[in-house]
């Protein structure tokens, strides 16, 4: 008997009566049923999120933040209703804790009374976190209660970003005011050296101004100095005049003698006492110019100082020490004035002595009268010239004291012209630091300032490059249900098909037929089967496959190769190998690396996951679906192969061993099959 009429044999049992047929159909469809279902429940879970229903608590009271009131609890709640990714419902504490307990809502969230208040805390003295309280229960649902934790992070770093943006526009706000600031302390910097430079040169004139005013002074000095010395003279002079007047009275006689000589001496005396007048009328003008001038000089020394920042005090202090000077001067030019006079009368005393001299040759009488008079005037002359050497001597001292004073004025304006100088060079420098601290600070409108707060709010933007993708989350787990389903689906078959033929072993003596026989049959119902599960994923669930006829292929590579470690087994085991199939799907359901990661698993079975041949049929199948690579799909379908060929080989032992000898379970039927 040849392998096809084996084949066609096991068909025909298969196919003998009404219900065999119907079980073979129910068994055909097992993996179109279990895959299909699954794969189509499980499609694209994550775009119905909006039909979770779930609660959200607003206890906030809200805050006053910049004079405004404020509820972000209130704003956040109805920004997520807006938004709609899930079924939203604003609930009070009560409703919310009864929806979750009775399953009407799959999570809570709540914003507690204090949540403005401590968003607003970022910029007080007390900054605290605000509290989003999430409240899940795993008994409406596991994966529910990880949604909502998923949300509530979602919902926190959104608050977070936001938060931040606000925070940096405020703070980028008064950077751009520091900038400003910096830019007018520059400018008020230039100005201050600008001015300080002024004062600089008013406080270099004003030490020229004070060093001539001393040199005036100390002229002025000597001038009275002078002056003193003459009057001195002029007192002694006078006072022998005086003598020698009363002399003459007491001697007309002898005037009258020498009439001629007294006149022409008397002459002599009066142009004298004139020319003295005349010099002590301009000692007198200059002295009245002098007082007439210091007022003028000390306001604009007041002036000056106040132009030099010194405050009123101090200019008051300054000028209190030239005010004895003054005082002095002011006595020494009275006395001056009152000298002068008498030197006037002095010198219309001369005139008359000149006058009576002549008028002496006309007559001893009028001689002695004269006499007399010029006693009386020379003795108020000398009173005179004795007061002007006195007031001269005041004058004197004053003026010393004035030339003083003004030599120490002119250290000082030295002393604050070099202070001045510093002062604009510190100026400048200060000009130059600020500029260059504003230089460093970008000048910035509210356009860039929004955009800079939404940088630094979401600094990163995560850019998501995929080279390969399976599209949606049913999509993601295909490979995995469509390599469990080929196991259950050539699981379930083996329930009908006869592993290997009794008859075919007593009469043939082939083990490798008999073997091929047993594994085509059941091998080629689970490529139909793979047709129709194929369909169902590329087809009617839309899932997108960029290889489908290596998809195909891979699937047909794994249905035949479970086909020939099912095989095995039963050959080997009968029921307890069609079992072991049963405990063998279980191991390679936990250990392929369908859902989680294969490396997330304990050591032991991620061991067993290198072995198992349903780890390479899911990776296989993710490398066709999703445009993997073609090169470890043919890795894949290699130790796929090596599976098939030792099942094989493993199987044709056992019908080997059949042909030889018959064991106590070859004489007693199957349980199963």
């Amino acid at each position: 008997m040849r392998i096809p009429a084996m084949i066609t044999a096991e068909l025909r049992r298969l196919t003998a009566t009404r219900m065999a047929v119907l079980a073979l159909v129910a068994l055909m469809t097992v993996p179109v049923l279990y895959g299909g279902l699954y794969l189509w429940a499980n499609k694209d879970p994550y775009a119905a999120l909006d039909r979770i229903p779930a609660a959200i608590v607003v206890t906030d009271v809200g805050t006053v933040t910049d004079g405004e009131s404020v509820t972000f609890g209130r704003d956040v709640a109805e920004q997520l209703v807006e938004d709609g990714r899930f079924d939203w419902h604003i609930v009070d504490p009560d409703a919310a804790l009864d929806g979750i307990t009775e399953e009407d809502y799959d999570f809570v969230i709540e914003f507690p009374a204090d949540f403005s208040e401590a968003l607003a805390s970022a910029s007080t003295d007390d900054p605290h976190q605000a509290r989003v309280t999430l409240t899940t229960s795993d008994v409406n649902s596991y994966l529910a209660s990880t949604i909502g934790e998923q949300a509530a992070d979602a919902i926190r770093t959104s608050i977070v970003t936001t938060v931040n943006e606000e925070a940096a526009s405020e703070f980028l706000l008064g950077f751009a005011d520091v900038r400003e600031s910096l830019l007018e302390a520059a400018d008020g910097a230039a100005q201050l050296g600008a001015g300080s430079a002024d004062a600089a040169d008013g406080a270099a004139s004003l030490a020229d101004g004070t060093d001539a005013l001393a040199t005036g002074a100390a002229t002025l000095a000597d001038g009275t100095s002078s002056l003193a010395d003459g009057a001195s003279a002029l007192a002694e002079g006078t006072t022998s005049l005086a003598d020698g007047a009363s002399s003459l009275a007491t001697g007309t006689a002898t005037l009258a003698g020498g009439a001629d000589d007294v006149a022409d001496g008397a002459a002599e005396v009066a142009a004298g006492n004139a020319a003295l007048a005349e010099q002590a009328d301009a000692v007198g003008a200059a002295a009245d110019e002098a007082a007439a001038a210091i007022p003028d000089a000390l306001d604009e020394l007041a002036a000056q100082m106040a132009g030099l920042g010194m405050t009123d005090a101090q200019i008051a202090a300054a000028l209190e020490q030239v005010e004895p000077v003054l005082a002095d001067l002011e006595d020494g030019r009275a006395a001056l004035h009152d000298a002068i006079d008498d030197i006037d009368a002095l010198a219309d005393g001369a005139q008359q002595v000149a006058d009576g001299a002549a008028s002496v040759a006309a007559g001893a009488s009028s001689a002695a009268s004269g006499a007399g008079d010029l006693a009386d005037g020379a003795a108020s002359a000398a009173d005179g010239a004795a007061e002007l050497a006195d007031g001269a001597g005041k004058v004197d001292s004053g003026a010393s004291d004035l030339a003083s004073g003004l030599d120490t004025a002119a250290a000082g304006a030295s002393t604050l012209a070099s202070g001045l100088g510093d002062l604009t060079d510190g100026a400048d420098e200060l000009e130059s630091a600020l500029a260059d601290g504003a230089a460093q600070i970008s000048p910035a409108d509210e356009a860039l300032r929004d955009l800079q707060a939404q940088t630094i709010a979401d600094p990163v933007d995560l850019d998501s490059e995929s080279l390969t993708s399976a599209g949606t989350y049913g999509a993601g787990l295909a490979p995995f249900f469509i390599s469990l389903a080929a196991w259950i689906g050539m699981y379930a078959l083996f329930l009908i098909v006869k592993p290997v033929s009794r008859r075919a072993i007593t009469a043939i003596h082939s083990p490798v037929r008999v073997t091929l026989a047993g594994w085509l049959t059941p091998s080629a119902l689970g490529a139909i089967q793979m047709v129709g599960l194929f369909a169902v994923v590329a087809v009617a669930l839309d899932f997108s496959v960029d290889h489908p006829w290596g998809t195909y292929a891979l699937m047909a590579v794994s249905a035949v190769t479970f086909a020939a470690i099912i095989l095995a087994l039963n050959v080997w085991l009968g029921s307890v190998g069609q079992f072991l199939g049963l405990v063998l799907m279980v191991l390679q359901l936990v250990t392929a690396g369908g859902t989680f990661p294969w490396q997330t698993l304990p050591t032991p079975l991620a061991a067993l996951h290198h072995l198992l041949p349903m780890s390479y049929a899911v990776d296989g199948l993710r490398q066709m679906m999703y445009g993997g690579s073609v090169a470890a799909a043919i890795g894949d379908v290699a130790v796929l192969a090596a599976w098939l060929v030792a099942a094989l080989v493993v199987a044709m032992a056992g019908v080997a061993r059949m042909t030889h000898r018959q064991t106590l379970r070859d004489l007693q039927p199957s349980l199963i099959g």
